[in-house]
């Protein structure tokens, strides 16, 4: 029995009508059943109730990037710029949810919008066009690429704390000391981080890249790139979801365990 992961949906229009869906991007999906080495379960921006109830059958969360913009109101920033994507159902659904899946211990993922709605769901702010900003680079598409390799091409390094948990993880690989490249894809970030917020990756322009949260009793890492696209090519990005999948499992086999259930199967 593999854990059971939840990854977060968007409410996007599809099809002639403009009808609206929940959905989430497959790289998300194959990730999950890849080295995570969970069974995916979208959750449906639905709403609080909803996310809370499915949140006791999960044994992680999977944050996922969009291209919508973390609501202002949720943070007190001043409105966006006219033509700027929202998803408040999103947002009605997620930060709250982030909250609970903290203090319950759930293994946490946030990538990219997810590491954005982490900061603010715990209390932080964010800018929302870094690019438009003094001294800040353009995170919004990566520099001289290709589009064939606009998801998976390096944009920029990003200097990891020592000692910290993102450090763990990438112990051991072959990078330059002290930096790892990454791919940039996202508009917004983190500005003032969360009072548990803990910075563990910053850009040369001192945008934070990465944080863990303090204090958390389970697994809870963000990261502003996307490791979901070069997980099959990238160590860093592997380890990052094999290090998830083995919190999930962690967590299944407690809950499991309190139910009479079988241990979940761990990746291989």
């Amino acid at each position: 029995m593999r854990p059971l992961i939840g990854i977060s949906c968007c409410v996007k229009p599809f099809g002639p009508s403009g009808m609206p869906n929940h959905a989430a991007s497959d790289h998300y999906v194959r990730v999950v059943l890849g080295p995570v080495g969970g069974m995916p379960v979208l959750l449906p921006a639905a709403g609080e109730d909803v996310s809370r109830e499915l949140l006791s059958r999960l044994d992680g969360l999977l944050l996922t990037g969009s291209r919508s913009n973390v609501c202002p109101v949720y943070y007190d920033g001043p409105d966006h710029a006219e033509g700027t994507p929202e998803d408040q159902a999103r947002d009605a659904t997620t930060l709250p949810l982030i909250r609970a899946a903290i203090a319950a211990g759930v293994p946490l993922l946030a990538i990219c919008r997810g590491f954005q709605e982490l900061n603010v769901a715990l209390g932080g702010s964010l800018d929302q066009r870094v690019q438009d900003l003094e001294g800040r680079m353009d995170h919004s598409t990566p520099t001289d690429q290709t589009i064939a390799r606009v998801r998976t091409g390096k944009a920029h390094p990003v200097r990891i704390e020592p000692g910290s948990s993102l450090a763990r993880l990438w112990a051991g690989l072959d990078y330059d000391a002290g930096t790892v490249p990454v791919n940039s894809l996202h508009n917004q970030a983190v500005r003032r981080p969360a009072p548990r917020l803990r910075p563990e990756a910053w850009a040369p322009d001192g945008t934070i890249e990465a944080a863990s949260i303090e204090d958390a009793p389970g697994f809870a890492l963000g990261v502003q790139w996307h490791p979901e696209y070069d997980w099959e090519r990238d160590a860093l990005s592997r380890r990052i979801f094999d290090r998830f999948g083995q919190a999930a499992v962690s967590h299944a086999a407690r809950r499991n365990a309190g139910a009479g259930l079988p241990t979940p199967i761990a990746a291989e």
